[in-house]
């Protein structure tokens, strides 16, 4: 076939077309459809479903008429986009939830904060709420302009008069093409308190109004969920710069119940935040086990208000649950602030002084074209006053030229040109009524009359002069927040690093425990009582099989504890973080507290408040390295962790202590080894390098301990078959780092391996623990001062038929008040005890095994 010689084939740019066209589209989505006015804070579609709503006489002392009638009649003249961006729009308007003064009164199922949606538009009333009539206020009184709507049948307003600063109050959320707004709710009394403090400096100061003043008078956003919001730091860069970030988090309280558990009651929600999705979510982090200690989680909520109700176990910390739900649910959300509007129909980031500022200038142009339209109808009522009253003082000679006229035409001509009366006086005169001749209607159109001289004298003063108009809208803005204003929602808390309130948690002396496997508990120091050496001890704490006590240590309940784990990383929590358990308690899974990877376990522990007075952080490793590194470089340790030294293939951390550059080293390993140095023959190095050698082990040794000179006067060993000894520090001569140290322990048979060294001195206490959780704390002043070839004293009875061995060692502290921290040596591998109760010092090897190398020092190891 050939083609018709009619056709005309046009060739066009593809890529300016699809520029062109999407430039369109996208402009028309900015200006049109998705982002609010700054003046009335409303998208088109809101204002329309408003604007039908008032056209249908749908206010709110009216009855409510079905949603299918107004998302009918707003689709048909105005919004000719669905039905169901219409419906939509009514909703969120009627949404308490969602809607700080809603601005739709909605009868029927309008959702649910869960989620749920609202039912069909069939089904469900609406009208105007009592708020929403001052948005529509005085909008016949051409406060605003009209355009014509999509098809020129109707015409729509641009912009409501809004009486009060919807854009702020109600806020707006709204996603654009290349932008978007998230504007929050505000306070009414709080916003329009703004308002008028900005008129009072113009008309009483004649000045401008500064952002710190406004910031002064609105606090932060107030959500209708209420909440709070943690700190003012974004607060106030979202108010100076139109962006920033909010914290809110959810309102709760803690409960003891009778049985002695204790509950979290959540009674308000973070804005925007699904409750529903809330709880499955806390649901699916207790079956996970990423949150431990949830017994019960119940949904109590009713019309009354929110309640949900989470049950915990008796040997949990609830600090540390609500810890954990606040890191890890939407209890604690994230508000991000955009304050986008259209100025000029041009979308601007604004801050919160120029959104005043712009509502301000919108509300002096209503009322200004306001009071025009009112001073005009009342010039033309007073012309037409005018003339009937000077017809009446000739009303004989009106009513003669009337009755002699043909029609009301030839009337109107003859009143005009005998006394010269304007079109509409004469229109007026021949309508009068002639009741109007009696002497109290007279009266009346004076008295009216002169009403009128009176407003237009009024009328003309406000168009006149500025002040006094800012003096109406002052008026008239107060009115409606006396009407309307009610006391915040949202609270505005303190910005602490902490999660909880410590002023509520006593600092008590505390005994920190930890196993192999990684389960963590606190218990009070209370639970513990000396008793003599020999000793079976008590049993401190139940463990699964396999796992053995690992860690001891003794602390405060306030204390930031800084774990720094085998593979050379650092943590940090606070020790009442830690849950609280009883005694035989096993306790929780120290996972749920920092974020270990795989193959990771505490090794040692420093207490945060510690490192005030101290300039560096000393660390040893389990094949003999050190480092020592300035304590300002683990001022910021993050949540997930800072790696705090690098180590070799197959090496650990195992001791970190912090020391003032005064301090003697002292490193022992599980042969009975000991070297003594100073800290100053370790060169400082950065946090991330691997250090230099502090002592040079033997292929089947390791260091089982690291102190330093300050914490005691003698040198306190302990075997992993319950033997130890104490000998003093001037024993141990000085020498320089990477040796192989001197003898501080005979190892023997029925004494086994050394599982860790302390200093101390006779005011002190230890405990000493096994692998199966029995505890034993002794006085210092009951251990024997023996030599450095010695074996030592039976220190605490174990069954090592049974496998049981000692795990480690921790020294007791003097006092609540001392700010020390003694972490616990790692264990060491165990083996059998033939052995008596004591190696006496006559059976004491003879042999001179002392001071076996000087050593002078090794070769520096750094991370290049």
């Amino acid at each position: 076939m050939e083609p018709n010689k009619t056709d005309k084939v046009q060739e066009v740019d593809l890529k300016k077309t699809m520029e062109t066209s999407y430039i369109d589209y996208a402009m028309s989505v900015i200006a049109s459809r998705a982002l609010p006015d700054v003046r009335d804070g409303l998208k088109p579609v809101q204002r329309r479903v408003l604007y039908s709503m008032i056209e249908l006489n749908n206010g709110p002392d009216k009855p409510h008429r079905k949603s299918a009638r107004i998302v009918g009649d707003t689709m048909g003249k105005y919004h000719p986009h669905g039905d169901s961006s219409i419906y939509g729009a009514l909703v969120y308007m009627a949404q308490k939830w969602n809607e700080r003064y809603p601005l739709v009164d909605g009868h029927g199922n309008f959702g649910s904060v869960d989620g749920d949606g609202a039912a069909a538009m069939r089904y469900t009333e609406a009208r105007l709420s009592r708020i929403s009539m001052e948005l529509l206020a005085d909008i016949g009184k051409d406060t605003v302009d009209f355009m014509p709507n999509f098809d020129d049948t109707e015409k729509e307003p641009t912009v409501l008069p809004a009486r009060f600063p919807n854009l702020l109050v109600n806020g707006a959320t709204g996603i654009a093409v290349g932008m978007a707004t998230n504007i929050p709710p505000h306070n009414l009394r709080e916003v329009i308190d703004a308002i008028v403090k900005i008129i009072d400096n113009r008309v009483e100061e004649m000045r401008d109004t500064t952002i710190d003043e406004v910031m002064q008078i609105v606090k932060g956003p107030d959500f209708p969920t209420g909440a709070t919001i943690i700190g003012r730091r974004g607060i106030e860069e979202a108010y100076r710069t139109g962006r920033g970030k909010l914290r809110v988090r959810a309102e709760y309280s803690m409960e003891t119940l009778p049985n002695g558990k204790t509950r979290i009651l959540i009674t308000e929600l973070p804005y925007l935040v699904n409750k529903a999705r809330l709880i499955e979510k806390i649901a699916s982090l207790v079956k996970e086990k990423r949150i431990d200690g949830i017994t019960l989680l119940h949904d109590e909520s009713n019309r009354e208000g929110m309640r949900i109700h989470i049950e915990l176990r008796r040997d949990v910390n609830a600090n540390v649950v609500l810890n954990q739900l606040l890191r890890h649910t939407q209890m604690q959300d994230t508000y991000g602030v955009i304050m986008l509007a259209l100025v000029d129909n041009q979308p601007r980031v604004l801050n919160l002084l120029q959104m005043l500022e712009f509502y301000l200038q919108h509300q002096e142009d209503v009322v200004t074209r306001r009071t025009q339209y009112d001073l005009n109808k009342a010039q033309e009522r007073a012309h037409i006053l005018e003339g009937l009253l000077k017809a009446l003082d000739v009303i004989d000679e009106v009513i003669r030229i009337i009755r002699s006229s043909e029609n009301v035409a030839a009337a109107k001509a003859e009143l005009m040109s005998a006394f010269g009366f304007s079109d509409v006086q004469a229109q007026a005169i021949v309508d009068m009524r002639l009741r109007t001749l009696t002497g109290l209607e007279r009266d009346k159109l004076l008295a009216e009359y002169q009403e009128l001289e009176k407003k237009i004298t009024e009328l003309k003063a406000i168009l006149g002069d500025k002040n006094l108009l800012l003096g109406v809208i002052r008026k008239e803005i107060l009115e409606v927040r006396d009407k309307y204003g009610d006391d915040r929602r949202t609270r505005i808390g303190a910005d602490v690093t902490d999660i909880e309130d410590e002023d509520m948690i006593p600092d008590d002396d505390v005994v920190i425990t930890m196993t192999h496997l990684g389960y963590i508990k606190r218990t009070t120091s209370d639970n513990f009582k000396s008793q003599n050496r020999g000793g079976k001890g008590i049993r401190g704490m139940s463990t699964i099989d396999g796992d053995y006590i690992d860690d001891l240590l003794m602390t405060t309940n306030l204390h930031n504890l800084m774990f720094f784990t085998n593979l050379g990383k650092v943590y940090k929590i606070k020790a009442y973080e830690i849950p609280e358990a009883g005694r035989t308690a096993r306790g929780t899974a120290v996972i749920n507290l920092i974020p270990l990877s795989k193959g990771e376990k505490v090794t040692a522990i420093v207490s945060a408040e510690q490192l005030t007075d101290e300039k560096y952080l000393f660390m040893a490793t389990r094949l003999g390295m050190v480092k020592r590194t300035p304590v300002s470089e683990y001022e910021n340790v993050r949540k997930n962790g800072l790696q705090a030294i690098v180590l070799r293939e197959n090496d650990e951390l195992i001791e970190v202590k912090a020391t003032n550059d005064q301090q003697d080293i002292l490193m022992a390993t599980k042969n009975g080894m000991c070297i003594r140095f100073h800290e100053a023959d370790v060169r400082v190095t950065g946090r991330v390098s691997m250090g230099v050698i502090g002592m040079r082990l033997n292929p089947d040794d390791e260091v089982v301990g690291m102190q330093i000179s300050s914490q005691g006067d003698s040198i306190l060993v302990v075997s992993e078959y319950g033997y130890g000894k104490r000998t003093m520090l001037n024993e141990f001569k000085a020498q320089n780092r990477g040796g192989k140290g001197v003898l501080c322990y005979r190892i023997v048979e029925k004494t086994g391996c050394l599982i860790g060294m302390k200093l101390v001195d006779d005011s002190r206490e230890i405990m000493l623990i096994t692998n199966e959780g029995v505890i034993i704390q002794m006085p210092v002043s009951e251990i024997s001062v023996i030599g450095r070839n010695t074996s030592g004293v039976r220190l605490m009875n174990v069954d090592t038929s049974s496998g049981v061995v000692v795990a480690g060692i921790a020294k007791v502290r003097e006092s609540g008040n001392d700010s020390s921290l003694e972490d616990m040596a790692v264990d060491a591998d165990g083996g059998e005890n033939n052995g008596s109760d004591d190696i006496s010092d006559d059976e004491e090897e003879n042999g001179d095994l002392s001071d076996s190398d000087d050593g002078d020092g090794g070769d520096d190891f750094d991370k290049n």
